[in-house]
């Protein structure tokens, strides 16, 4: 499901995935086509709809916007596949 950064953070934790993406990503469709975007341990942020998502992602990223970017608790993926971000939920 599609959400803001700031209501997809107070999710965070190991049994939830906040996945950061873009429109045109080939990267971010190839994980998204590997997922059930109506699962409840996942959140969906358009890092290009929400500047704050943007600024979270590169902070993580050494100042770039890397898509997708996975956070599952204190892990932070990627350009990860579906079965990845789905092994890290547990």
């Amino acid at each position: 499901m599609e959400t803001q950064h700031s209501d997809a953070i107070t999710r965070r934790g190991t049994d939830h995935a906040i996945v950061y993406w873009r429109p045109g990503c080939p990267y971010c469709e190839h994980l998204l086509s590997g997922l059930d975007e109506d699962d409840a341990r996942i959140s969906l942020v358009n890092i290009w709809t929400d500047p704050e998502a943007a600024a979270f992602v590169r902070s993580l990223q050494d100042g770039n916007e890397l898509v997708p970017t996975v956070v599952v608790g204190e892990r932070v993926l990627t350009a990860p596949d579906g079965p990845e971000v789905l092994a890290a939920l547990g």
